[in-house]
């Protein structure tokens, strides 16, 4: 249990355990966010790295790359090691790894230092950040409590990745790229070390679960690699043509490999992603529509940063402070739609909150998608940097809750897990596929700001029809009115 201070008697008080479980939600939810955060905070000062490392386009590519392929890549791990070694044990090791490569990073001289270092951040991350939600759990025991907490959770990965897109800006404009790693250690030295007095003790483990062949090491070398591969190859292609060797060569093997863990999964007796746990039963079907609207929300997000930024530095000629500031609406439409989720999922229930906020995200992107090379930003962006945000949190948000329900607490880590992939995985497989379509829209080099704009407008587009399908689907699907969507 929390170390909570006690009365004479050796009791704790209701208001202390209230206090001390808020403080515990507080450390698990601001490492969360600093873990996404670390993901977009080398995005706008990228170009200045290249110049001060002499690194080509692949070299950026790596760089920016490498702590999302090893996040995502061992998740699923990550979450058979929290709900086998134990959640706050996991949690510790993998912030002790993150916060080590974190406050080496900045002292990286060199290309290969620093993609190794990077790519250290995601495996520390990727123990860390399943555990955390196994932890939050164990914090809140009671169903409604952890369904009112995980409504909150849902969307702290959005304003993770929103706070590193400002202050990166902030930062390429007044220092060195390098403070960017400064907060990542400062939140991982803060959670070392107060783990152990506000978040929950872990059970002694059982005999059955100190073997190795508990944890399916076979099945998670294959997802770890296939998963790792095949991002590599999705990101490889803002580089290269589709039909390059650098994306084709890593993305068909990562299939391969995926394919051959599925196959592997289904002949063993304790798999690292049992095969019922997506698509069995009344809960799996919410599950699934839950990691779908999480993929796509988190494409949509990346969509928008990723153009916009583009857009306001390429086109306008913005600076990248100005830039960062164009986001500060973004930031209060998350902050101000975080205020409110809790209660309107109480009210309508996680799944029409989920659709109502990609729906919401949709009309966003839709108004972005008018861009072309003189908007004003007070009518042509600024709703959109209201909208989109707003959906998103609330989708983040309601899916988070339809992600766990039913979910047994012993397997808590494997669903933060898979919902943490999902995470991971719809920027990548969203940008990769979206940026082909403004390609194809523009052509292989377009021939003026117009046509760059005009694929901009086609992506968005794109993406806003898809959360809307997305939207329509899961307000249309009703599996049991034995989940208690209004609790």
């Amino acid at each position: 249990m929390c170390s909570v201070e006690t009365t004479t008697d050796g009791t704790t008080t209701a208001g202390e355990h209230r206090r001390n479980t808020a403080l515990g939600f507080t450390l698990l939810g601001t490492v969360q966010a600093m873990l996404i955060f670390t993901i977009t905070a080398l995005s706008v000062p990228l170009p200045r790295i290249g110049q001060e490392l002499r690194l080509d386009s692949s070299g950026l590519l790596l760089v920016s790359a490498a702590y999302g392929l090893s996040f995502s890549g061992l998740l699923l791990f990550g979450g058979r090691l929290a709900d086998r070694r134990g959640a706050r044990r996991m949690f510790v090791a993998g912030l002790a790894v993150f916060a080590a490569a974190s406050a080496a990073a900045p002292l990286a001289t060199a290309f290969v230092p620093l993609v190794a270092l990077r790519f250290a951040e995601g495996v520390g991350a990727a123990l860390a950040a399943p555990a955390a939600m196994a932890l939050l759990r164990a914090l809140f025991p009671s169903p409604a409590a952890y369904r009112r907490a995980m409504a909150t959770w849902g969307g702290l990965n959005v304003i993770g990745a929103t706070a590193g897109l400002l202050l990166s800006g902030v930062v390429a404009t007044w220092v060195s790229w390098r403070w960017m790693f400064t907060l990542p250690v400062a939140v991982a030295g803060a959670g070392l070390l107060l783990a152990t007095r506000l978040l929950p003790a872990d059970r002694p483990l059982r005999p059955a679960t100190a073997t190795a062949a508990s944890l399916d090491i076979p099945g998670t070398v294959l997802a770890t690699a296939g998963i790792t591969l095949a991002s590599y190859g999705l990101v490889a292609t803002g580089e290269h043509p589709w039909s390059s060797v650098a994306v084709l060569v890593p993305l068909m093997a990562g299939v391969v490999l995926l394919a051959a863990f599925l196959a592997a999964e289904r002949r063993l007796r304790d798999p690292l992603l049992p095969p019922g746990f997506l698509l069995r039963g009344h809960d799996g079907i919410h599950r699934t529509l839950a990691l779908v609207a999480i993929m796509m929300s988190a494409a949509g997000t990346t969509l928008t940063f990723y153009l916009l930024v583009l857009y306001l530095q390429r086109i306008r000629d913005w600076s990248p402070l100005a830039t960062s500031g164009a986001f500060v609406p973004y930031t209060l439409a998350l902050l101000a739609a975080g205020r409110v989720v809790g209660p309107l999922i109480a009210r309508f229930g996680a799944r029409l909150v989920t659709a109502g906020g990609l729906a919401t995200g949709a009309a966003g992107l839709l108004l972005f998608a008018r861009l072309d090379t003189g908007t004003a930003y007070p009518t042509g962006l600024l709703p959109g940097m209201v909208l989109v945000p707003a959906g998103v949190a609330l989708a983040f948000a309601g899916a988070g809750v339809l992600a766990v329900e039913g979910v047994p607490q012993r397997q808590t880590g494997l669903a933060s897990g898979v919902m943490n992939t999902a995470t991971e995985l719809g920027p990548t497989i969203g940008l990769a596929a979206l940026m082909s379509v403004a390609a194809a829209a523009t052509g292989p080099s377009p021939a003026n700001e117009t046509a760059t704009v005009n694929g901009y407008s086609w992506a968005l587009a794109t993406a806003g029809g898809a959360l809307a399908v997305a939207a329509a689907v899961i307000a249309a699907v009703r599996t049991s009115p034995s989940i208690k969507e209004t609790e």
